[in-house]
């Protein structure tokens, strides 16, 4: 059945386009326009060539021929889309695509000269053919060429000269009010294409963005020239100099060609100037995340994660569909690293999500979170459990059937643990042991322990404790191959519970100072979000009994990263903010590091580059049960010499 053109279905017309002064210059007055250049150009290209003596006779064949050469013309500027496009952006596409139109014309109008020569010289109806014979002849070519080159410049003159004029007098403009505004004064470093990308909005968006006053880049071609006006005034190592000059209150920083190391240095000299500093990401990046033009939109404010002496690394996310369909338990889920792991796993479809804690307050918040996240449409639920006592635990197992376990339970603050030793080994070791025996006693598929660098060659009970916890995991993954056990081993993560980044932020809202315990204490870095990405891929590739350890690039100094955090917040480091040497704590170390040396000869690579495989020596069976049934037993003054005897490489530093 048919529907009525005014029925409920009936297609509606959308605004009508407002009456312009643009408009009419569009759609009226430069068509006119462009009718009288053709036919002008014709005229000045048979004066100027002066190719014949009859020049009556050649004027009344231009008019005469005037007729068809309009309405040539116009069709193809419609069909060239000449009174389509925005002039004010005019640039080479508009150019070419005029350019294409006026050698067409002039082609088609001399094809038409001579078929209507050619039909007039056999014409003899009424004599009309006879008496236009006298003067009705093709232009030879010389006037031709030079009358395509006229209507080029006639036509495109007007219109980039339009915008010429247009942005002429924009530069005027701002010229006379660049120096008694308000608008923030911005340093752009790197002049290459994404420079002059960014160069072009600062400009017609200074009020709103900020105006550009300098641009720094290393390469000396380009240094005394200007990009839309803005002088290029030097290299990058200038950077402090030229920010005081100009008085810049802004750096972008967009050269996405970079090495890792060389921006970090260019974060280091921005940072000193005490300005606020923006940076874009790659342009690989920026087109993976949106598909759009990399322009001053993708920047973001400096963050923390951006001095990592090394780019976050991206994770193939295919291997995650292991998750989907699936009830997931994740012990400490509502800790800094274990609530991101519920979070990273949500993203896959999981059947349920349960977060086994001992904290309920943190719990319950990242429960509202994910309802709230995913509508309710996920079963996120809450088990209030201590990892140390099997029996409740055991509950937990027997009531969700979990067919995926991610272990991040533990005790991990070094120096507490020094002084409460023996909980560190109810926590880190008899805990693990614990969900790791319910595992198998419940046909758990995968079980993921977050592990740590300190577990290597370890110089702290937490270190020694977490060392016991990867060999428990290789012990049972000899004895059975229902449950897949692995460990993941990573440095600190940037902001977690514990860490000393809340301590530093902490440090900096008071006053300062911010204490770091040596002036050559080196740590690896990684953020909340790729750790926990991290532990959530291990589990898809593991086959048991492996430890998985990321590529972690350079350790970071921590006494830069304080500096930088000082900088970051808008201050200076030891003018404003204090930074004070403490020493060594109790089971620290100078430096961490990711593998023994026994293990780096076990290295192996998996499908993502940036993640290692390592198969450490492990104690026999026996071996292994012996040390654990003495670790039951332990006392403060016992529990160190116990954990010598089953990790030989603990070294106390007490």
């Amino acid at each position: 059945m048919k529907t009525s053109r005014c029925g409920a279905h009936a297609k509606k017309r959308g605004p009508r386009e407002p009456f312009s002064v643009g408009l009419l210059a569009q759609r009226v007055l430069l068509p006119l326009y462009d009718v009288l250049a053709v036919n002008a150009s014709y005229w000045l290209a048979v004066w100027m060539v002066n190719y014949t003596d009859d020049i009556a006779a050649c004027h009344a064949f231009l008019w005469l021929r005037s007729g068809y050469v309009t309405l040539v013309f116009l069709g193809l500027f419609f069909m060239f889309r000449l009174y389509h496009s925005l002039w004010k952006y005019a640039g080479t596409d508009e150019l070419a695509q005029c350019a294409g139109a006026a050698a067409l014309g002039v082609i088609v109008c001399s094809f038409a000269d001579y078929a209507l020569s050619f039909v007039l010289t056999r014409a003899q109806w009424f004599g009309f053919g006879t008496a236009l014979q006298g003067f009705w002849a093709p232009l030879p070519v010389a006037v031709l060429a030079v009358t395509f080159l006229l209507i080029v410049m006639f036509c495109c003159g007007v219109r980039l000269g339009y915008r010429v004029l247009r942005r002429s007098g924009r530069e005027f403009l701002w010229l006379l009010r660049r120096t008694n505004d308000g608008a923030r004064r911005v340093m752009v470093v790197g002049a290459g294409n994404m420079g002059n990308i960014v160069l072009g909005e600062l400009r017609a968006n200074a009020a709103t963005m900020g105006r550009p006053v300098v641009v720094v880049d290393d390469d000396r071609t380009k240094q005394g020239r200007r990009i839309y006006g803005v002088p290029i005034s030097g290299g990058c190592d200038q950077i402090p100099a030229l920010a005081a000059r100009h008085r810049v209150n802004e750096i972008l920083l967009c050269i996405p060609s970079l090495t890792a190391q060389r921006e970090r240095e260019l974060m280091d000299l921005a940072l000193q100037t005490g300005c606020k500093v923006k940076i874009t990401p790659s342009l690989l990046q920026m087109k993976e995340s949106d598909g759009t033009v990399p322009g001053l939109g993708q920047f973001h404010d400096l963050r923390l994660e951006d001095l990592l002496m090394r780019p976050q690394v991206r994770l193939d996310q295919t291997i995650c569909a292991y998750l989907n369909g699936q009830t997931v338990l994740v012990t400490g889920g509502g800790g800094s690293i274990g609530s991101e792991l519920c979070r990273q796993a949500a993203r896959y479809h999981p059947a349920r999500i349960v977060i086994a804690d001992i904290s309920e307050s943190s719990a319950y918040a990242l429960k509202v979170a994910m309802n709230r996240e995913y509508y309710g449409k996920l079963q996120v639920d809450i088990r209030i459990v201590d990892v140390r006592d099997k029996e409740s635990l055991a509950a937990v197992f027997a009531e969700a059937h979990p067919t995926i376990v991610f272990h991040a339970a533990a005790h991990k603050h070094v120096p507490l643990m020094e002084d409460a030793p023996c909980e560190a080994v109810k926590n880190n070791i008899f805990g693990t042991l614990n969900a790791a025996e319910l595992a198998i006693q419940y046909d758990v598929h995968r079980f993921v322990l977050l592990s740590t660098d300190k577990a290597v060659n370890p110089t702290s009970v937490m270190g020694a404790t977490k060392r016991v916890t990867e060999l428990i995991l290789q012990g049972l993954a000899r004895r059975q191959t229902r449950t897949r056990f692995s460990a993941v081993r990573f440095g600190n993560v940037l902001g977690s519970s514990g860490s000393v980044i809340p301590l530093f932020r902490e440090q900096i809202r008071a006053g300062g100072p911010l204490t770091v315990t040596h002036p050559d204490i080196t740590r690896y870095f990684m953020s909340i979000p790729e750790a926990a990405q991290l532990v959530v891929q291990v589990g898809g590739i593991s086959r048991g009994g492996e430890i998985f350890v990321l590529e972690m690039g350079e350790p970071v100094k921590i006494l830069r990263l304080a500096e930088q955090m000082i900088r970051l917040s808008g201050l200076r480091p030891y003018v404003d903010i204090g930074v004070e040497i403490v020493g060594l704590r109790p089971g620290e170390k100078l430096h961490e590091e990711l593998v023994l040396a026994e293990e780096d000869a076990t290295r192996q690579s998996t499908q993502n580059k940036k993640i290692n495989i390592i198969f450490p020596a492990a104690l026999d069976d026996a071996a292994l049960d012996a040390a654990l049934e003495r670790l039951r037993h332990v006392t403060p003054e016992t529990v160190r010499a116990a954990l010598k005897s089953v990790v030989e490489n603990y070294c106390e530093n007490r």
